[in-house]
C-alpha cells in the first residue's frame, strides 16, 4: 500500500483551545489517533504504517508546541509527508486571550509556556511562538464561542466530510462590539442596513425570527447587497478552491450580532446551498 492511501490530520494550536476534544472526535470518526507524537518521528510512523498489515487509512496526530523541536522541524516534516503522497490537513485551534485565560483559571492548570509567569504571559508567548505554524494551517478554528458540545458538532461536520476536491464554507454571524472572529477569511459588514433594534417590536427578538427576517430582507438595499455579495463569492470561491483551500470562513457582522448579521448569514446559507456548496452556520453572538 502506498502513502497516497493515507489521510492524516495534524491537530495543533494553542494550549486550552480544545485539541484533546478534537482528537476524541476524530477517534469517534474512525481515525487512528496518536497524541504528543514527536514531530521528528512522524515520517518514521508513516514508514511503519506502510509496512504494517493494519487496515488503517486515516490517522490523526496531536502535536504539542511544548516539544521545542516542533517549531523548527514541522515545516520540513510537513513538506516531506506531502511529497510522499500523504494527504495531510493541518487543523489549528485557537481562541482569544481572555477565553484561554478563563479556561486555565477554571482548570487551575499552569500554562505550559508560562515559565513561572502568569497564564496570560504563557498564552501570549505561545501565540507568538506558533505564528509560523498557524500560517501553514489548512483550517483555523476559533473555539472561543463554543461549548464542548458545540465544538464536537462543528468538528464532526468538518472532519467527516471528504476533503479532496471539496470546500466547506463556514458562515458565522457576529457583533462588532464583541470583536471580529479571529478565524475569518472573509468579513462582511452589514451595519449600513436599517437596524431592527430601533423598532420596538423587534428589539428583543433575533434574526432567526420570521418577522425580523422579513423586515431586513424586504429592504431594497438588502437584496442588492446580497446580489452583489453572491456575485463576488461565485467569482472567488472557485479560485480559493484552485489554490487548494478546503475550508473558507465567512464572517457576517452587524453592531450586536443579533439581528442584521443573523438574517444575512441565514440567507447566504440558503443561496450558497442552492448553488451546490456545503455550508456550516453558527450565530456567535445571538444570545448575548
Amino acid at each position: 500500500m502506498s502513502s497516497s492511501g493515507l489521510r492524516a490530520v495534524v491537530v495543533t494550536g494553542l494550549s486550552g483551545s480544545g485539541k484533546t476534544t478534537a482528537l476524541h472526535v476524530l477517534e469517534d470518526l474512525g481515525f487512528y489517533c496518536i497524541d504528543n507524537l514527536p514531530v521528528a518521528l512522524v515520517p518514521r510512523f508513516v514508514e511503519l504504517w506502510e509496512r504494517s498489515r493494519e487496515d488503517v487509512s486515516r490517522v490523526a496526530l496531536g502535536i504539542d508546541a511544548r516539544e521545542r523541536r516542533f517549531l523548527a522541524d514541522f515545516p520540513r516534516v510537513l513538506d516531506e509527508l506531502r511529497g510522499s503522497g500523504v494527504r495531510v490537513e493541518v487543523l489549528y485551534l485557537e481562541a482569544e486571550d481572555a477565553v484561554l485565560q478563563r479556561r486555565f483559571s477554571e482548570t487551575r492548570r499552569p500554562h505550559p509556556a508560562a515559565d513561572g509567569g502568569t497564564p496570560l504571559d504563557g498564552i501570549r508567548r505561545e501565540r507568538e511562538m506558533l505564528r509560523g505554524i498557524r500560517e501553514l494551517a489548512d483550517r483555523i478554528i476559533d473555539t472561543g464561542a463554543f461549548s464542548v458540545h458545540d465544538l464536537r458538532a462543528v468538528l464532526r461536520a468538518l472532519l467527516a466530510a471528504p476533503t479532496q476536491g471539496t470546500m466547506t464554507i463556514s458562515l458565522v454571524s457576529f457583533g462588532y462590539k464583541h470583536g471580529t472572529p479571529i478565524d475569518a477569511d472573509v468579513v462582511v459588514d452589514g451595519r449600513f442596513l436599517t437596524n431592527p433594534f430601533f423598532v420596538e417590536e423587534f428589539r428583543h427578538r433575533v434574526g432567526t425570527d420570521a418577522p425580523v427576517a422579513r423586515y431586513v430582507l424586504e429592504q431594497e438595499e438588502t437584496q442588492e447587497f446580497l446580489r452583489l455579495l453572491m456575485a463576488l463569492l461565485e467569482f472567488t470561491i472557485p479560485r480559493y478552491q484552485r489554490e487548494g483551500k478546503s475550508y473558507l470562513t465567512i464572517a457576517v457582522g452587524c453592531t450586536g450580532g443579533r439581528h442584521r448579521s443573523v438574517v444575512l448569514a441565514e440567507e447566504l446559507r440558503r443561496r450558497l446551498e442552492a448553488a451546490g456548496h456545503r455550508v456550516l452556520l453558527r450565530h456567535r453572538d445571538v444570545e448575548r
